[in-house]
């Protein structure tokens, strides 16, 4: 897995603070996590292809989170695009997205799929031979969802110096893979543990914009490889965090402490805050693998 930062600032955008956004690597897929103003610039300055993305999340009706969906499916369809798009998000984003495209008479000349969210309850809402996706329920002032990404477990590894040491057919390699014993021609019998590895660990990842403090949501991020949170304020606005429904750097840790995450990244900083190291410095008191996030940052998961 590999996550790409493209905007992590909250509110307005400015001219080297964008709206939240980011693009979630994880085997072939490219998923794109929300969509504030101006992704479609980010996405070009960080050299990531428009035509891999097929599946748009989007977590709630606020602007900083989708002002720039109908702009990047508009110039999706000026490049030509043919490809399905899917498109996840509270409901309602149907009938905002296509009355935009009705009225601008700009339909796209490729098939565009909503799939509108209103259960309160975590539910799995995408899945295929590689991965799940599950929605992580929020507190926010209006039904937002974050979203849980989880690996099934591969195909285990062939041993490279082991597997020189035969004459092995190449169909014989999937066998292996599969975890079966194989039998050559002359009739020498080789067992699957002999010839592989274990596969890779399974990678877990957790995005939860907008939310006051939760602790409901632990049980469903426990022990993710990596924690996305927002934290909009420090701790000295905390009242502003409770009034908003937002979460400070410190109830960011908080949850990562209780959840017992690998890793945390915070974001989606209010514009109040010039010296963003300020967030570490309250959370790394509480939970001590935390890093920030910051437009064109990578994270490898």
């Amino acid at each position: 897995m590999r996550l790409n930062i493209l905007g992590c600032h909250s509110a307005t955008p400015l001219e080297n603070a964008h709206t939240t956004s980011q693009v979630l690597e994880v085997r072939d897929h490219l998923f794109l996590i929300d969509c504030g103003e101006g992704t479609q610039t980010e996405l070009r300055k960080n050299k990531i292809k428009f035509s891999r993305i097929k599946h748009v999340f989007i977590s709630h009706l606020h602007g900083d989170h989708f002002y720039g969906l109908v702009g990047l499916i508009s110039t999706f369809r000026l490049l030509g695009r043919e490809a399905d798009l899917h498109i996840y998000g509270p409901k309602g984003i149907k009938e905002i997205i296509t009355l935009q495209l009705k009225l601008a008479n700009s339909w796209t000349n490729y098939d565009l799929f909503f799939h509108e969210l209103e259960q309160k309850d975590s539910e799995l809402i995408f899945e295929d031979d590689s991965l799940k996706i599950r929605t992580i329920p929020l507190d926010h002032r209006v039904y937002t969802n974050g979203f849980l990404f989880e690996e099934k477990m591969g195909l285990r590894r062939l041993d490279k110096d082991k597997i020189g040491a035969y004459d092995i057919p190449h169909y014989e390699l999937q066998n292996l893979k599969r975890g079966k014993d194989i039998v050559l021609e002359d009739g020498t019998h080789l067992s699957n543990q002999s010839l592989t590895l274990d596969p890779h660990p399974i990678k877990r990842f957790a995005y939860c914009s907008d939310t006051a403090y939760n602790e409901s949501i632990i049980p469903l991020i426990q022990e993710v490889d990596l924690l996305y949170h927002e934290a909009t304020f420090l701790e000295d606005h905390q009242n502003l965090a409770a009034k908003t429904k937002h979460s400070t750097a410190s109830q960011a840790a908080k949850i990562a402490q209780l959840a017992k995450v690998k890793r945390l990244v915070l974001g989606h900083y209010s514009s109040r805050y010039r010296d963003k190291s300020d967030f570490l410095k309250e959370s790394l008191p509480i939970f001590e693998s935390v890093e920030l996030a910051s437009d064109g940052k990578i994270f490898d998961i």
